[in-house]
């Protein structure tokens, strides 16, 4: 707040800038400064100011990059101080810097931007990652390095990766801290995980290593186990040195570190045992550079550079190479701000001496008159670096965006993979994805095995139930009907059932113990509402509910469920009555329809054999009156294929075989129907299922405090009215016995467990139609809880090695009545079921029909012909005979 107070004091004078006096105007210039500001003595500004010097000795000794025109350099040191950073900003103004390099930390960029918008100077940093500081709020600040918002984005991926939903988030409570997290939870939210706890440590002498193991046994206490550490190098070692203390660096633990980590390991050669002892199995991310010739040729100078300035112990991080490409950046804008006619000149705000008093000498401080003009050309450079390609986006990032993953092992690291805003975890380099097409797909996010803390390859949990001596509040329905199922021991706080013991098998079946207790929910006169019931565990009263609790879809979307332990869909209860049987049973098989077409295709059949046989065969021929009862002897007889008559025609014999057919196939269909009708007991009902109840208007039964009330309203569209609330199987028995007419019910609608367990007791009832819903039984949990896919592997386990079966049969065990033979009326054989055979019939024989009469007209055709012909032969011979009998006379 002080640094605010003190930045308004200065900048209160002036906000749009006035017309002053203009100095130092020059169109190419023999130097060029530009100053930089940061830690000096920093982990990321020690490696910092020896790139820097480095690139600015490579400027000026290659002509022809600024032609003839030298980069002056002038380095302040900030001292990781926002106050000492706008002093030594101020007075960088008096001494017309084009371009300021730094700050390095995201607080001092917060405040010094202000200072850069007002006098119109680029500010470059190479190390402020803060992912706040936007272009649009502070225009004049340019980030030559990658913003924390891909770093997030590409932790978040990682936790995803590796299925944890929950972290705790251990920051440095600045600008820095505070926004790298907030964006961590955002992306976290995008991947339905979250942080659950955050963790801030006090920046600054304030804070010790008393007050981080305050901090990180709060922690310790907490059920995540995955620990996001954004901090600095400095507060970052001695947390992780706390952490190894407390034993938190142990099995079951997870660490993941900013790339603040990975600039340690990169900046000192070698690092203090101690230091790397507490560091073991650590995740941790590194500014990805492309592996370029220029890189390994600078790798190569380094350590000239560093025998040089005389330093030992101090290697090259990434930030070293972003800070050489800012120079080169900075460069190539001064080289095409003068090409594009930009002139270096600076202007005296009047209102600056207007300010009276003090020593401040705002009056010195000027303003780059054409910095918007340069502040394009830095915008638009597009340069090689040795941190691979220099090209900033619309947004003002620099493009390709990705980082190295890293695994710290012994004294050094392994890179396990690599994230790319392009194409998600990878084990390729981003530089060989970027040819490819982008797939983000799960099937193509890998990662190397890491070694994690604790020395072992077994992926952690990434949670445990919290150290704190709480247990899980597990909710259970108390219920008054059905108490197989769930139920509280009377007098005691005892629970028991079908429900509860599935529980406690899958719970021992679970790696680690779960400390829990039961709370049962309702007064056990009347079954719970189950609707509240599940709704307390999404407002966090109960950690877990545990019973008979349907999963359907309203539940899914505000709770996780556990795989179902028994299945649990909707069907239909009613009444039924034994169907007796009469003298003419017989007739039962058929339907009507199907009793006029079978008899009528009888006669058909016959008639049309007997048309095809009747001109050849004698047994086809005779007075009409015979013909007439050779035509239903033959079509009856084929019933039982006792017909004498033979057939001669191929037509007759192809027609014949086709009616054999249809015979067998409809004979057969009746014997079954009939043999059922007659030996099995039947059972008839006018219901025969839930499109019954949809279209009438009788009232339908449903269970206390289910959710079948909601669904038959909203979802089936049954009216309110019609639905009546049923709560012990007395009340069932007695609603279904007394019927709609007597102020029963003509149905009761119900899950399968409790429909089956009541019709082990009643045998005037059955389920009509089928199960017209799929669900089950599981067990609710918050979203995104970890126990509920456990617990889904468990009952798994007991499903395939039989104790949920045992555990089924010793609750749920059914009585004689239940396993009577009965059936439902049996559905008459409807015709629709054979119109595919009598097609066949009535086309074959229709065919061969054509065919007869097509072949006899031909046939009657030519014996006319040779009647006509035979005719006029007799007629001249007996006029030749005429003839001869004249001459013989005369």
């Amino acid at each position: 707040m002080k640094l605010v107070w003190l930045l308004g004091l200065l900048l209160s004078c002036f906000g749009v800038f006035s017309n002053g006096a203009s100095r130092n105007v020059t169109s190419r210039p023999s130097v060029v400064h530009i100053g930089a500001i940061f830690a000096l003595d920093s982990t990321i500004g020690r490696v910092a100011k020896l790139a820097i010097n480095a690139a600015v000795e490579d400027i000026n000794a290659n002509s022809s990059v600024l032609v003839g025109t030298k980069l002056v350099l002038t380095m302040q040191d900030s001292n990781c101080s926002g106050f000492l950073g706008i002093v030594e900003t101020l007075r960088f103004m008096e001494t017309n810097i084009v371009a300021i390099i730094g700050p390095q930390s995201s607080v001092t960029a917060h405040v010094i931007s202000h200072v850069a918008n007002e006098l119109q100077v680029p500010l470059l940093s190479f190390a402020a990652t803060d992912p706040t500081l936007s272009s649009l709020q502070y225009p004049f600040f340019v980030r030559t390095t990658q913003s924390d918002l891909f770093q997030m984005t590409a932790i978040a991926e990682v936790v995803d990766y590796y299925r944890w939903k929950q972290v705790i988030a251990v920051f440095i409570d600045d600008d820095y801290g505070r926004n790298g997290v907030a964006a961590l939870g955002d992306k976290l939210e995008e991947r339905r995980c979250k942080i659950t706890y955050k963790a801030a440590l006090p920046p600054g002498p304030e804070l010790t290593r008393s007050s981080i193991i305050d901090i990180l046994l709060k922690v310790e206490l907490m059920e995540p186990r995955v620990i996001v550490l954004n901090v600095n190098p400095d507060s970052g070692l001695t947390v992780l040195s706390v952490a190894h203390y407390l034993g938190m660096m142990g099995n079951g633990y997870v660490w993941i570190a900013t790339d603040w980590l990975s600039s340690v390991l990169n900046s000192w050669e070698t690092l203090p045992p101690e230091a790397t002892d507490s560091m073991q199995g650590v995740l941790t991310l590194r500014l990805h550079t492309e592996n370029s010739g220029r890189k390994k040729a600078f790798v190569s100078r380094w350590n000239k550079l560093i025998s040089k300035e005389g330093t030992d112990n101090l290697g090259l991080n990434a930030y070293g190479l972003y800070a050489y490409d800012t120079v080169w950046t900075i460069a190539h804008a001064v080289n095409n701000f003068f090409n594009e006619g930009g002139t270096i000149s600076f202007s005296n705000d009047s209102r600056f001496s207007d300010v009276e008093g003090g020593t401040l000498h705002l009056e010195a401080m000027s303003i780059f008159d054409e910095g918007k003009h340069f502040l394009k050309n830095i915008l638009q450079t597009d340069i090689m670096g040795v941190s691979g390609r220099i090209k900033f986006d619309a947004d003002g990032f620099l493009i390709h965006p990705a980082y190295d993953i890293i695994s710290v092992i012994g004294n050094g690291y392994r890179n396990i993979g690599y994230w790319s805003n392009y194409s998600g975890l990878s084990v390729v380099s981003p530089e060989t994805l970027y040819t490819m097409p982008p797939n983000r797909s799960s099937e193509n996010q890998h990662l190397l095995s890491v070694i994690w803390p604790g020395d072992t390859v077994t992926l952690p949990r990434g949670w445990v139930f919290p150290n704190n001596g709480r247990q899980l509040n597990i909710g259970i329905p108390n219920r008054a009907s059905y108490r197989e199922f769930v139920s509280q021991v009377a007098g005691t706080d005892m629970v028991k059932g079908f429900c509860i013991d599935v529980f406690l098998a899958a719970v021992n079946l679970l790696p680690y113990a779960v400390p829990y207790r039961f709370i049962p929910f309702g007064d056990g006169l009347k079954n719970p509402n189950y609707k509240e019931l599940v709704n307390l565990v999404t407002t966090g009263v109960f950690d877990a509910v545990v019973g008979d609790i349907a999963i359907v879809t309203s539940r899914t979307k505000v709770l996780d469920f556990t795989q179902p332990f028994i299945e649990s869909g909707l069907v239909v209860l009613a009444p039924v009555r034994k169907s007796n049987t009469s003298a003419w049973a017989f007739l039962r098989p058929f339907t009507v329809e199907m009793w006029f077409v079978t008899g009528a295709f009888f006669l058909v059949v016959g008639v049309v054999v007997w048309i095809l046989e009747h001109r050849i065969n004698d047994e086809f021929r005779g007075p009409p009156k015979k013909q007439v009862v050779t035509i239903l002897w033959f079509s009856f007889s084929t019933l039982f294929f006792a017909h004498k008559e033979n057939t001669v025609s191929t037509l007759g014999r192809f027609v014949l075989i086709i009616w054999l057919f249809v015979v067998l196939i409809v004979q057969s269909s009746y014997t079954a129907s009939l043999t059922s009708i007659l030996t099995v007991q039947q059972l008839s009902s006018h219901i025969k299922g839930i499109e019954s109840l949809i279209n009438g208007k009788e009232p339908i039964g449903f269970q206390v405090g289910s959710f079948v009330e909601n669904y038959l309203i909203e979802e089936l569209g049954i009216s309110s009215s019609r639905l009546v609330s049923l709560g012990t199987p007395e009340a069932y028995a007695d609603a279904l016995q007394r019927g709609p007419n007597n102020g029963g019910v003509a149905a009761v609608v119900d899950e399968l467990p409790y429909v089956q367990m009541f019709l082990s007791r009643q045998c005037k009832f059955k389920i009509l139609g089928q199960e017209f819903t799929k669900s089950g039984w599981g067990f609710a949990f918050p979203r995104d809880s970890p126990l509920a896919v456990d617990l889904s592997t468990a009952i798994l386990t007991l499903s395939e090695n039989g104790d949920l079966q045992r555990i089924h049969d010793k609750w749920l065990t059914r009585s004689d009545c239940s396993s009577q033979t009965t059936d439902l009326e049996s559905d008459q054989l409807h015709l629709k079921s054979f119109w595919g055979l009598f097609l066949i019939c009535g086309g074959s024989g229709s065919g061969c029909l054509k065919t007869f009469l097509s072949f006899a007209d031909e046939k009657e055709e030519n014996s006319k012909r040779r009647y006509k012909e035979a005719k006029e032969l007799n007629s001249n011979s007996k006029r030749k005979e005429t003839d001869q009998s004249n001459e013989t006379l005369a």
